[in-house]
């Protein structure tokens, strides 16, 4: 191609474009923009100054203002407003899908689970195959206890995507009806297609922990602190398997950790006690158990815990009082009048010591150590017949469970010949 020149001899300098005119948006529509850019950036107080001027400019039509003004209340735990802002987008959209999950995430988060159900099933004609309308039915299907429905959603939704809310509200759906074989298999499914989640790990750590696999369970405990080290279920689980195993003092660097996470978890407090109770370090036990007491004071294990620590120390009446409070947070457990019993016991109160062996036989018949317990007591008060009979079945139940403890050996050494010849 050839440039023409001018006179001078210079290239002409071709001509200036028309300027692009910018489209002139709908006043609606008009500060959009402005609108997404504050709420993204969580400048709120902003976003709702223009989301009013926009609202009142335009009537209440602005879709996107409704919407976001929607999303704002609900983070600002405004519910019902937040419902009623996503109702006016919906009024003005109909068809929009968001709009409609989000009426229907107001109405769950109300617990209002039968509506948000019937806006869902009318989002999924919008989209059938929705995962998180999928899922979100199924949530609202557990909070009616219809689970063979939430199932089929749960299902529905990981065979559309595979995602780890899905897997872990089926799997807690399954802990829900007390399938645990059933539970186990859908997290153990999760893990294999999110290997690195350390929730999905934990809570299949401490199903194998449930079921008497600790060594899955530790392997399992120990992986999802590999991927998260502060993981405090993982922490609790592997923790506490440590402290069964009788180290206690490794026990206790791992509860450090957790306590920096969740300084007010009575578990937490719970498990440090009986680590000092493990220990011998019996005022550190009572301590950490009474914090933990006071962070969950219907908590029936820490109860039966500071009973059994008090007991130790020889103080019977605190033991009394704790022991009683459990029996009537857990009226069913065995136990707890075994420990009721022996606390009666040092009181002098034989009479009501021995109702509470009885009841503790009435529980649970095979229990060794509430007949070893119930002889020793009736052999202290002078009924030798009655001592040697519950010692002989001390005996049988103790050789049936082959327990080795070597207190309970060494106790049994010095009774046992005693109590023979008295019967």
């Amino acid at each position: 191609a050839v440039v023409s020149t001018q006179s001078t001899g210079e290239p002409a300098k071709p001509a200036p474009l028309p300027k692009a005119k910018l489209p002139d948006l709908p006043i609606i529509e008009k500060n959009n923009w402005l609108i997404h850019m504050l709420f993204i950036n969580k400048e709120f107080e902003k976003c709702k100054q223009v989301i009013k001027d926009q609202i009142e400019m335009t009537e209440r039509t602005c879709e996107y203002a409704l919407y976001v003004r929607g999303m704002i209340q609900r983070n600002e735990a405004m519910i019902q407003e937040s419902l009623e802002s996503f109702q006016a987008a919906a009024m003005l959209n109909p068809n929009s899908l968001e709009n409609l999950k989000q009426v229907g995430r107001s109405l769950y988060l109300l617990g209002r689970h039968k509506a948000a159900l019937d806006i869902y099933a009318e989002a999924a004609k919008l989209a059938p195959e929705d995962p998180e309308l999928l899922h979100n039915q199924g949530v609202c299907f557990v909070y009616l206890a219809d689970y063979s429905k939430a199932e089929e959603c749960f299902k529905k939704a990981l065979s559309v995507q595979k995602t780890e809310h899905s897997y872990t509200q089926l799997g807690k759906m399954h802990i829900l009806r007390g399938d645990s074989n059933g539970a186990l298999a859908i997290y153990k499914r999760a893990v294999e297609n999110f290997p690195e989640n350390s929730e999905l790990l934990s809570v299949l750590g401490l199903l194998y922990l449930q079921m008497g696999d600790t060594q899955k369970a530790f392997e399992h405990l120990g992986n999802a602190m590999t991927y998260d080290s502060q993981n405090v279920k993982a922490i609790m689980g592997a923790g506490s398997i440590i402290q069964d195993h009788g180290d206690y003092d490794v026990a206790l660097t791992k509860y450090r950790v957790a306590a920096s996470v969740t300084p007010e978890s009575h578990a937490l407090w719970n498990n440090i006690g009986m680590c000092f109770f493990g220990k011998k370090k019996y005022v550190a036990a009572i301590s950490c158990l009474k914090r933990a007491h006071y962070l969950a004071p219907f908590e029936w294990r820490t109860c039966y815990n500071l009973g059994l620590a008090h007991l130790t120390m020889h103080q019977y009446a605190s033991a009394f009082h704790f022991v009683s409070a459990a029996i009537n947070l857990k009226p069913k457990f065995a136990p707890l009048f075994m420990l009721l019993g022996v606390a009666l016991t040092h009181l002098e109160d034989p009479n009501n010591a021995k109702q509470a062996y009885e009841q503790a036989i009435a529980i649970e018949s095979d229990n060794a150590m509430t007949y070893l317990n119930y002889a020793i007591m009736l052999f202290n008060n002078g009924e030798k017949s009655g001592a040697a009979a519950q010692y002989s079945k001390f005996e049988l139940y103790h050789q049936k469970k082959a327990l080795n403890d070597p207190d309970v050996n060494a106790l049994v050494a010095k009774l046992g010949p005693i109590l023979h010849m008295g019967s």
